[in-house]
């Protein structure tokens, strides 16, 4: 007859809970798998499929009791571990989605917006270079490269190491200015466009008053936006590779911030 002490039976439960809790709090904070579409039921038992696999493969982990003082200090840590990495990805998906709402607005589609569940109004555009970006991120393999970097993260940061550093915050921070930096550059030939339309229909108003603005005004600038986008969506993988590169290397140098390197 097998039987199981409970010290056998807490080292099997730590060994697969504290993976878990990283990985789900990954899963949960980064864009591509906290989609409303998703449900929280498959997300979750994703998680604990990817705990499973790679938990043989871990360092040792703490012999902390899970239900202690202990035990909530390492949870909380390992939340904001995951948490940290996952805000990584979101910045690269709120990048295209500030372009997409700086084009909008130059060719006049503020009021096209719609409401999606969770994500409150958004405008075409901005929803439309979401949708491109995630399945381009998942058609240059960029879900595996950032499973990954997150079990390759429990060998930096072991599970119930050091205390994380808190100078990854400010890195961090800073890669959130890359949603207006590289928006705007994303958006830039537009913009330009679209202004250079709208000051020669504004001279064209001073110079003959009689002519009505508003009634081609419009229809000019959708038609010339629609046209150069068309012109330079080939463009678009080119400028998401460089994003996401950018990306995996900033969420790898978030784990090393975090470990005090």
């Amino acid at each position: 007859m097998v039987q199981v002490t409970f010290d056998q039976l807490h080292e099997w439960l730590t060994l697969f809970f504290w993976p878990f809790v990283r990985i789900l709090a990954f899963l949960a904070a980064s864009p591509l798998w906290s989609q409303h579409s998703v449900p929280r039921q498959v997300s979750i038992v994703l998680g604990a499929l990817i705990a499973f696999v790679i938990a043989p493969a871990l360092p040792p982990m703490p012999d902390t009791p899970i239900v202690s003082i202990g035990g909530l200090g390492i949870l909380m840590q390992e939340m904001l571990i995951g948490i940290a990495m996952g805000m990584v990805l979101r910045v690269t998906i709120a990048v295209v989605q500030a372009a997409g709402e700086f084009i909008g607005l130059q060719m006049g589609l503020a009021f096209a917006t719609f409401f999606t569940p969770g994500v409150g109004n958004s405008m075409v555009l901005s929803r439309i270079f979401q949708m491109i970006t995630l399945l381009m991120f998942l058609a240059l393999n960029g879900h595996l490269m950032t499973l990954e970097i997150l079990a390759n993260s429990f060998q930096t940061l072991p599970v119930g190491g050091p205390r994380v550093d808190a100078s990854a915050g400010e890195l961090i921070a800073r890669w959130g200015g890359e949603i207006f930096t590289s928006g705007v550059l994303m958006a830039l030939p537009l913009i330009v466009s679209l202004l250079i339309i709208n000051l020669t229909l504004g001279v064209l108003n001073r110079a003959s008053p009689q002519l009505s603005i508003f009634s081609i005004g419009f229809p000019m600038t959708l038609t010339t936006g629609v046209v150069l986008l068309m012109t330079l969506m080939p463009d678009l993988l080119r400028f998401l590779e460089i994003i996401f590169s950018e990306s995996l290397n900033t969420m790898q140098e978030v784990v090393q911030r975090l470990a005090g390197g």
